[in-house]
């Protein structure tokens, strides 16, 4: 299977909205317009993955000076700044069909060279606690319990230093 990772483009929403929709569960999920909103404001920061056929999945972020997790306003990139050194991730998604194939590690790896390269010092994310091992194999570090009740569930933060 040919992979190909690339910044994503406004033709892309769509299919981004299908794979967020099907992959988190009700309030978890990002509405179209906020995905359209995180494709305008950061391109850098939005990459996807596809094969031959269609979008598998992708990774969107935004970028600060102040990092605070818990705050939902950010996720409608309130307080974004492109030139910020802080990366907060919001979201890291698969379509179900290409889940169990190694398609986030490659996302993350990806993600993670893209930010280095663009200076970031580190990188931020929230996830729920069963995610926690899996973020550790790329280098997050669990700095506990969120503040944030996003879509009503429990979180867990994690920070990655960028070494630049």
């Amino acid at each position: 299977m040919n992979l190909n990772i690339r910044n994503v483009n406004e033709q892309d929403l769509d299919r981004c909205f299908e794979i967020e929709t099907v992959s988190y569960a009700g309030d978890e999920a990002a509405s179209r317009e906020k995905i359209l909103k995180r494709i305008i404001a950061y391109r850098e920061g939005f990459i996807v993955l596809e094969n031959e056929r269609e979008i598998v999945g992708f990774i969107n972020s935004g970028a600060t000076h102040r990092v605070e997790l818990s705050d939902e306003e950010f996720k409608e990139l309130v307080g974004h700044d492109p030139q910020g050194r802080h990366i907060v991730i919001l979201s890291v998604v698969v379509h179900p069909d290409y889940q169990g194939k190694g398609m986030a590690g490659k996302l993350m790896n990806n993600f993670i060279d893209r930010m280095k390269a663009l200076g970031k010092s580190d990188i931020y994310l929230i996830c729920q606690t069963e995610l926690v091992d899996m973020y550790a194999r790329y280098g997050f570090v669990d700095l506990g319990a969120s503040d944030s009740d996003h879509g009503g569930l429990s979180w867990n933060e994690m920070s990655l230093a960028l070494e630049n």
